[in-house]
This record gives structure tokens, C-alpha cells and sequence, in this order.
């Protein structure tokens, strides 16, 4: 049990920097003289870091053992977290952040399948629950953690905090597992396909993070990001596709059961972190809450995910998976049509209720999908096949968010325009007291805006319930498994 709390640890600590300097990020670049648009490198390095080791997990696990990896993984991003904390200028803090990405990005697929290892087979998939578990909460517990921590302390405390985290985690590593490690396979550095994939990530990542503030396609920065991404990912898949002893393992792909759950799982992940990224985002800029607040709202998601991750894994040797993921996508779509229809007067409680209903609906998608991924797959495909499944995950997550802010932004506009064709101009607007009339019509413009924003969200959450739904199809291309699921896994 220790080590599962090390592994789910892990884990959590990698996910939860993904999103905790999100609502730190105009305290961070006021304390370091830059402005709110400079700071985003912040993000944007760690993503790109994270992504480009992420599915190189695999190869450096054959190279050095899935537990040394883990434990040079855990200390590497522990000493880097502190560095990030003692930063003085933004250059220092980016470096240090692509670090932190670089050294944190195994953890992600090592922490399941050391899980995996590390569990009876019949109780492989609670393994897969609990890992799971952390993947989903990690995100809510971050923007409060970032939000409180932005508003009351030094920033350099979001990255402080891991060392504690981490200490744990080492610690009940080395005790409990230094012993059971994977056979070293010495095998040569594809430096070509190595070169490649860094290539790529980099470019398609800053791609999707700049592209909104450039105007997408009408920068030439973004241009040559795209042509480049395309250019590389193309000439990475041949490359790996015809080398011998490829850096990623695309052999993965003939599985039927990993492609279709993996496409799945990123589709379905795309959208719920576009929903995770806005529901602070409209809470904090129209509805008047603070980034400690907006955490707070969105939380009781994890309630029903602590709760029926459990569940979930003991249902899964028992229940044809595609069912639990049908289920999880209906949920999913639930919450989603719940937040179709609120207002301007939506009040905390009609978020949180959201939120608590779409907590039931992601351990039963996430889990399931993560654990069929693998169904198919022999052992020492397991973790190349974790790696690429996670990579491609974190992929789907910057997509997801980089659409829906644009999407959220475009259909303001839109919806504002639509809005101020059919106002009739003799229309008086009411003043509270007090206040002279040159205030009218800003006062005027702002609930305009405030109009223009709800329809905006509204729009995204009925996309939202559709795509989900669609989505929901996929998973029945899949083959069930023969036999229980976590027999199937190993």
C-alpha cells in the first residue's frame, strides 16, 4: 500500500505543475518586471519539456530500469522545483522549467506501470484506479493550491511545496522497491529520431500556445511552427517506422485495442481539459471570483472522482469496458449539458453541482481506457505503450486548450456583434443611484459583454455535449478483451 501512495504521488506531483502556475502567472511576471504575455514561456516550457520525454519513457526505462528512472526522475525534478522557486529573472525560471519538465515527464507512464507491477494480477486494475484517481484530481487541487498560494504567500512557494511531495516519494521508492528494478537493454542512441520528435513538440507546442495571442495564421511564427511540426512528425514517423532500434515504439499502433482507446482517451481528454481551462477562466473574468474562488467551485469534481475510482477498477474485471466508457462519456455529457443552459445569474452552487456530477463520469473514461490501452500489448511493450498513450494525452490536453480559449474568445465577438445588431438605440439604461449618465453607456457595453461572454460559453458546452457523445462510438471498435481486464494488462 506505501508504494502505491509513492507511485500515485508521483504522479500527482507532475500533473498538479501542469496547471498550478497557471493562476500564478500575472503574480509571477509582476515579481519578475515582464508582462503577463512574456510569462506564459513559463508554461509553455514545462509543457514542451514534458511532452518530449514523455513517450521517450520507454527506451530510457530499457536503458537504466523502470525504478532507477523513476527514482532519477523524482530528485531530478525535486532539485529543478527548487531552482524554479529561487529564480530572479524570467530567463532563469524558463530554464529551469524546461528542466523540471524534462526530469518530471517519465513519471507520468512510470508511475502505472511500476503500479501495475507492483499489484497482484486480480488486483492490477485497482492499481489503475488509484493512478488514475491522481490524474484527475491533481488538475482542480492546482488553480486552488496556485490561487491561494499567489494571494497570500511568495510564489516561489508552488515549487517549494514539492519538496515535500517528492521526499516521500523517494523515500518509499528506494525502501520498498529498489530491489524489484526491470533488466537493463543497452541499446544505441537514436539520435535521428531523438532530434525529430524534440523538433516536433517544440514547434507544435509553441504553435498552440502563441497562436492565439498572434492571431493564428496570420503571423508568420506560426506559419513556419506549423510547417515545421508537419515537416517533422512526418519524417520522425518514417524514421522510426524503418530504424532498428527506434527511440519511439510505433509497433503499438497494431494493436487494435491500443489505437482505438488511445484515440478515444485523447478526443474524450481534449474536450475535458477545455472545460477545466474555461470554467476558471469565465468564473474569474465575467463573474467576478478570485483564482483562490474559481479553484474552490470547480474542486467537488474531485469528490466523486476519489469516490468512484475505486469502484471502477473493481468493476472493470467483471463489466465489458466498453460499457464503463460509454457510461463515463454519458456523464461526462451530463455535466456538460447542465452548464448549456446557466445565466449571468449563475450562482456558486449551479458550477459546483456541474462539476460534483462530472467527477462520476472521468475515472470510469480515464481509467478504463488506460487500462485496455495495455489489454492487448505484451510485457515489454507495456511501458513504450504507456509512454506513447500519455504523450499523445498531453498532446490532446494543449490542443484542447489552445481550441477552446480560441473558440470561447471568437464566439464572444461573434455573439457581442449579433448582440448589438438588434439593440434598439432609443433603449434608456437604467442607473442605479448615484452615478451621473456619461456612466450609462459603459455600464451599457459591459452587460453587453458580460451577454456576449454566457452565450459564448454556452456555445462551448453544447459543443461540448455533442462531441462527447460522438465520441462515446469510438470505444465499440474496440475488442473486448479475453478474460478480466487486469489479466488481460499483464
Amino acid at each position: 500500500m506505501l508504494g502505491c501512495l509513492a507511485l500515485s504521488m508521483g504522479n500527482f506531483v507532475v500533473v498538479l505543475d501542469t496547471s498550478i502556475s497557471n493562476v500564478a502567472l500575472p503574480t509571477i511576471s509582476g515579481n519578475l518586471g515582464v508582462s503577463t504575455n512574456e510569462g506564459t514561456w513559463v508554461i509553455t516550457a514545462y509543457a514542451v519539456a514534458e511532452a518530449i520525454t514523455v513517450p521517450l519513457t520507454g527506451w530510457l526505462a530499457r536503458q537504466f530500469g523502470e525504478v532507477k528512472l523513476f527514482l532519477f526522475s523524482v530528485i531530478g525534478f525535486v532539485i529543478c522545483s527548487v531552482l524554479c522557486g529561487f529564480s530572479t529573472s524570467l530567463g532563469e525560471l524558463i530554464l529551469f522549467r524546461v528542466l523540471q519538465g524534462l526530469t518530471g515527464g517519465p513519471l507520468i507512464p512510470l508511475s502505472s506501470t511500476l503500479m501495475i507491477s507492483i499489484f497482484p494480477k486480480e488486483r492490477s486494475s485497482v492499481a489503475i484506479a488509484l493512478w488514475g484517481m491522481t490524474t484527475v484530481v491533481a488538475p482542480i487541487f492546482g488553480p486552488i493550491i496556485g490561487g491561494y498560494i499567489s494571494d497570500n504567500y511568495y510564489w516561489g512557494w508552488i515549487f517549494f511545496i514539492n519538496i515535500f511531495f517528492c521526499a516521500v516519494v523517494a523515500g518509499l521508492t528506494w525502501v520498498l522497491m529498489r530491489h524489484r528494478d526491470t533488466p537493463i537493454e543497452r541499446t544505441r542512441i537514436d539520435v535521428v529520431g531523438l532530434t525529430l520528435l524534440v523538433t516536433f513538440v517544440t514547434a507544435f507546442q509553441i504553435m498552440l500556445d502563441k497562436g492565439r495571442d498572434l492571431d493564428w495564421f496570420a503571423s508568420p511564427l506560426i506559419d513556419a511552427m506549423a510547417i515545421v511540426s508537419f515537416i517533422a512528425v512526418v519524417l520522425l514517423v518514417i524514421w522510426e517506422m524503418t530504424d532498428d532500434e527506434p527511440v519511439l515504439d510505433l509497433s503499438v499502433f497494431a494493436s487494435r485495442n491500443w489505437l482505438v482507446s488511445t484515440l478515444t482517451l485523447s478526443l474524450m481528454f481534449g474536450v475535458f481539459f477545455g472545460n477545466i481551462v474555461l470554467t476558471p477562466l469565465w468564473l474569474q473574468q465575467q463573474m467576478g471570483y478570485t483564482a483562490t474562488w474559481a479553484g474552490f467551485a470547480t474542486a467537488p469534481m474531485g469528490i466523486l472522482a476519489v469516490a468512484t475510482a475505486p469502484i471502477v477498477g473493481r468493476l472493470l474485471p467483471k463489466i465489458d469496458p466498453r460499457l464503463i466508457v460509454t457510461y463515463g462519456m454519458g456523464v461526462l455529457a451530463i455535466s456538460f449539458f447542465m452548464r448549456f443552459h446557466l445565466t449571468t445569474q449563475a450562482d456558486f452552487a449551479s458550477v459546483a453541482w456541474a462539476m460534483f456530477v462530472l467527477g462520476a463520469g472521468v475515472p470510469a473514461c480515464l481509467i478504463t481506457l488506460t487500462a485496455l490501452g495495455v489489454s492487448d500489448l505484451p510485457p515489454d511493450r507495456v511501458a513504450g505503450g504507456s509512454g506513447l498513450q500519455n504523450f499523445l494525452r498531453v498532446l490532446s490536453m494543449a490542443i484542447g486548450t489552445s481550441l477552446t480559449q480560441t473558440y470561447w474568445e471568437n464566439a464572444s465577438k461573434a455573439s457581442r456583434s449579433d448582440l448589438v445588431a438588434i439593440i434598439d438605440p432609443t433603449t434608456r439604461f437604467q442607473l442605479p443611484p448615484n452615478l451621473p449618465p456619461s456612466a450609462a453607456l459603459p455600464l451599457f457595453s459591459k452587460a453587453v459583454d458580460g451577454q456576449a461572454v454566457m452565450l459564448a460559453t454556452n456555445d462551448f458546452y453544447e459543443w461540448a455535449t455533442v462531441l462527447i457523445l460522438l465520441f462515446a462510438g469510438l470505444i465499440w471498435l474496440a475488442k473486448r478483451p479475453k478474460g478480466p481486464l487486469q489479466q488481460a494488462a499483464h
